[in-house]
C-alpha cells in the first residue's frame, strides 16, 4: 500500500468537506478513489446515498457563543492555530493570539491533527469538521445502556436514598463490577431529563430528591435567651469531651417533631453510628410525658450505649433530672439558637419530615408505620459512614463489645 504525504490526505478530505464527490477528489489529486474513501472512513466521515448523496455534514457550530462561558473555537480560531504552528509559534503564544487557554489549544491540536508515520499535521478545515462530528454524536447515558444498573438505581431511589448515597453504595455492593458504578451527577441528570430515558416516571415515590434548598441557611444571630433553672450544670460545655468527636458510641442527640392536636414524635440519633430511635407521644408534650417516652426508648439499650443525651433548651426536658435517675443517662443542653450542635438529629428530623410533612397529626399515625420508617432510615447508607448503614455500623460496634467482654 502506497503511503501519501499528510498534505495530500488533508487536501483530499478538505475537498470532500467542500462538497466534492470522492471520484472528483481522486482525479484532482491524481490518487486512487479507494485511498480517498479509506481516509474519509478513518476520519469518521459518512456519506449519504440516493438523491441527497454526498458527505454527511455535521450541523453548524456557529450557534455557540463567541466569548465567555461555553465559548467554542471558530473556523477563524482554528485557522490562526494552523498559521501559528506553520510559523513555529509556541502553544502559549498561539493561545494568546486567539484569547484561549494553552490547555484548550493543546487539546485541540492533539485530537484534531492527522497522524502519519513520522509526523503530524493540523488542518483548520478538518479540525472544524471534526468538532462538528463530536457535537453531532450523542453520548449514550450509562443508565440507558445498563438495564441492571438502572433497575438498582430505581429501587434505591424508591427506598428514599439520595443519588450520592446510591453512587457510593454501588461501589460498596459491587467492588469488582465497575460496569455497575455510576456517578451521582448521572443519576441527577436522569431524574431531571424530560422524555425518553427519564427516571422520574419509573419511581413510586413522589419526591426523588429530599431537599429543594439551593443555599445554606445562615446561623441565627438572635440574642441568647434568658437562663433557665434546669440548665445549670447541664450545658454543652459540661458534656464529656469524648462525645464531641463521635469516636465512642453511646452519645445521643434528641428532639421533638411536633404536629397539631398536641401530637408529636420523640426522635433520638446515636452520634457515632447515626442509628435512630423514634416513638410517638401519647397526645401530650409536657416534660413528664416526654421524659417517660425517652426512658422507655432507652430501657432496651445495652449499658455501652447509655453515655449521654444532648437536647435543645426546650421546656419539655425541664424534668431531665428524673429521667437521668431512672435511665442512668445524663442530659446536656445546646447553646440557644444553635441547632448545628445537634446536627445529626436535625438531619434525622428533616428525613422524618420527608415521610410526614408539617401539619401531620401524629395521633393518626400507627406505631407500625413509625417503626417501618425507623427501620428504613436505619437501612439508609450514609456518606459519613463510608456508605455503610447505621444498623450495620451499630451492629459491628456491639459485636466488638461482646468479644471484649
Amino acid at each position: 500500500m502506497r503511503h501519501y504525504p499528510l498534505t495530500i490526505r488533508a487536501h483530499a478530505l478538505t475537498l470532500l468537506i467542500n462538497g466534492k464527490p470522492s471520484d472528483e477528489a481522486s482525479k484532482t489529486l491524481g490518487i486512487p478513489r479507494s485511498s480517498v474513501l479509506r481516509w474519509a472512513k478513518l476520519a469518521g466521515m459518512t456519506f449519504n446515498t440516493g438523491r441527497g448523496h454526498g458527505l454527511n455534514q455535521p450541523s453548524s457550530l456557529d450557534t455557540f457563543p463567541m466569548s465567555g462561558p461555553g465559548r467554542r473555537l471558530t473556523t477563524i480560531d482554528r485557522a490562526r492555530i494552523q498559521a501559528g504552528l506553520e510559523h513555529g509559534f509556541s502553544i502559549r503564544r498561539i493561545a494568546r493570539m486567539i484569547n484561549a487557554s494553552p490547555s484548550t489549544v493543546s487539546r485541540e491540536i492533539r485530537r484534531a491533527s492527522l497522524a502519519g508515520r513520522t509526523d503530524t499535521l493540523y488542518d483548520a478545515t478538518l479540525a472544524h469538521h471534526y468538532a462538528g462530528l463530536r457535537r453531532a454524536r450523542p453520548k449514550p447515558r450509562k443508565l440507558d445502556q445498563e438495564p441492571m444498573l438502572r433497575r438498582i438505581v430505581v429501587e434505591e431511589l424508591n427506598d428514599r436514598l439520595s443519588p450520592q448515597q446510591i453512587a457510593g453504595r454501588l461501589r460498596k455492593m459491587f467492588p469488582t463490577h465497575p460496569e455497575l458504578y455510576v456517578s451521582h451527577e448521572t443519576i441527577y441528570q436522569a431524574l431531571y431529563v424530560q422524555g425518553k430515558g427519564a427516571l422520574r416516571h419509573e419511581l413510586s415515590v413522589e419526591k426523588a430528591i429530599r431537599s429543594g434548598r439551593t443555599s445554606r441557611l445562615p446561623r441565627s444571630k438572635l440574642p441568647k435567651r434568658s437562663s433557665r433553672p434546669w440548665l445549670e450544670g447541664a450545658r454543652l460545655s459540661d458534656r464529656p469531651a469524648e462525645a464531641a468527636d463521635r469516636a465512642v458510641p453511646g452519645h445521643w442527640e434528641g428532639d421533638l417533631v411536633v404536629g397539631p392536636g398536641n401530637s408529636g414524635l420523640v426522635t433520638l440519633v446515636e452520634r457515632a453510628s447515626r442509628f435512630a430511635l423514634i416513638a410517638k407521644l401519647p397526645g401530650s408534650r409536657d416534660s413528664e410525658t416526654v421524659t417517660g417516652v425517652l426512658q422507655r426508648l432507652m430501657e432496651g439499650l445495652p449499658l455501652a450505649l447509655k453515655a449521654t443525651l444532648t437536647w435543645d433548651q426546650g421546656a419539655e426536658m425541664a424534668k431531665h433530672a428524673q429521667f437521668t435517675v431512672a435511665s442512668g443517662v445524663p442530659v446536656f443542653f445546646c447553646d440557644p439558637h444553635s441547632p448545628w450542635q445537634r446536627g445529626s438529629n436535625e438531619n434525622l428530623n428533616g428525613l422524618i419530615r420527608d415521610y410526614y410533612p408539617k401539619s401531620t397529626n401524629f395521633n393518626e399515625i400507627s406505631e407500625a408505620e413509625i417503626l417501618f420508617m425507623q427501620n428504613q432510615l436505619n437501612r439508609r447508607p450514609r456518606q459519613t459512614l463510608e456508605f455503610a448503614t447505621p444498623a450495620e455500623t451499630l451492629s459491628e460496634y456491639l459485636a466488638g463489645v461482646a468479644l471484649t467482654v
